[in-house]
């Protein structure tokens, strides 16, 4: 005998992708998180690919990990797809240090972000009933 299977989290028309340990301080990763939530996948996989911060390369795989889960896992239409939401937590922050003038040293920190993005299908056209 087993457990029984947790439920989905998420509703049915929605999927989500997740990249973990980016390399990127959480608050300059919230600024492109801010950029595509709420978007269409073309328009929000457009505004990355032009987008000149080195880390909108990572979200915009994660992006794509999203809509190919939509796609493949669940079923869901590519184009109606929407960045329902996007959003990013701290990790682990790793410490050095650099060496000052008169034998002091500073502190420098390294931080890690996790990325989340849920991408939800809009516009389910309804069935038209005669």
């Amino acid at each position: 005998m087993s457990k029984e299977k947790t439920p989905r989290a998420l509703s049915d028309h929605e999927a989500k992708a997740v990249a973990r340990m980016l390399r990127i301080s959480p608050q300059k990763l919230n600024l492109l998180a801010q950029l595509i939530r709420g978007k269409k996948v073309d328009r929000a996989l457009a505004d990355l690919e032009f987008s000149r911060k080195r880390i909108a390369f990572d979200v915009k795989k994660t992006l794509e990990s999203a809509i190919a889960n939509a796609e493949n896992n669940h079923g869901l239409d590519v184009d109606d797809l929407v960045v329902a939401e996007a959003f990013v937590g701290k990790a682990l922050i790793m410490k050095r240090f650099a060496a000052r003038a008169r034998g002091r040293s500073s502190r420098i920190e390294k931080p890690f972000s996790h990325l989340t993005i849920v991408v939800r299908e809009v516009g389910v056209p309804a069935t038209a009933e005669a």
